[in-house]
């Protein structure tokens, strides 16, 4: 798909959803069993962000590896620390256009659904899209120390069947498949392209900024999967 597309498709799906999410931060009572208040759990999320994260299996030095697979540079790490002052006031902007392409697409909002009834669970929504802000910004400050990679670890199991929805103890489906994880990495990197061009660079710093958050995210991609994979063959 087009990226101009998925934008245009973020925005017409946002309305939709936005609806969803400010329905479960409204304190009145359901008018409706098929209001978008039905859609969200009965309890606020707990979002327990208390316990560190996991130390990753992945070392440092097998990270270098991978990064240099990756054709990665010291170029590519400061052209996301550029993008990052860019994105930062757009952060909003951008999670909208990737969660209109998210609560567009039926195999992917699945996973934010209610176990039980199958419908979009917008609390739940509501507190992943504050850690995808949040994501952003981490992805752009490019520092690559034994913390970060703890917690793509830690992003890798809240994925997995280990810990998907024990953070904001919801009744979800019980795992994100696999194949879902590699595959956004695409709208994810071609929708950010015009936002990086919002910041008055170049066209040449757009295209480093935009290729360094394609390695970034493919990086990242690899690196959440490996909960997924056998022992030993990661």
């Amino acid at each position: 798909m087009d990226p101009h597309l998925l934008l245009r498709t973020g925005q017409f799906t946002l309305t939709v959803l936005a609806g969803l999410l400010s329905a479960c931060s409204s304190t009145q009572p359901l008018q409706s069993p098929h209001s978008p208040k039905a859609y969200c759990t009965m309890n606020e999320v707990t979002n327990d962000e208390s316990r560190p994260p996991a130390t990753s299996p992945i070392t440092l030095e097998e990270l270098g590896l991978l990064q240099e697979s990756l054709l990665w540079s010291e170029d590519d790490a400061q052209a996301l620390r550029q993008s990052h002052d860019i994105l930062k006031p757009q952060t909003e902007d951008i999670l909208d256009v990737w969660y209109g392409f998210v609560a567009s697409t039926p195999q992917l909002v699945k996973y934010f659904s209610n176990a039980k009834t199958g419908q979009p669970d917008g609390n739940y929504l509501a507190a992943v899209r504050v850690r995808f802000g949040q994501w952003i910004s981490d992805t752009a400050k490019a520092d690559y120390n034994q913390e970060w990679l703890n917690y793509q670890y830690e992003i890798g199991l809240r994925h997995h069947s280990i810990g998907k929805n024990k953070t904001d103890g919801v009744d979800s489906v019980p795992i994100i498949h696999l194949r879902y994880i590699p595959a956004l990495a695409y709208p994810i990197t071609a929708t950010l392209k015009p936002f990086l061009a919002k910041g008055g660079a170049s066209q040449a710093d757009v295209e480093r900024m935009h290729q360094a958050w394609i390695k970034s995210v493919l990086l990242q991609s690899i690196l959440w999967s490996q909960p997924y994979v056998k022992a030993g063959e990661f």
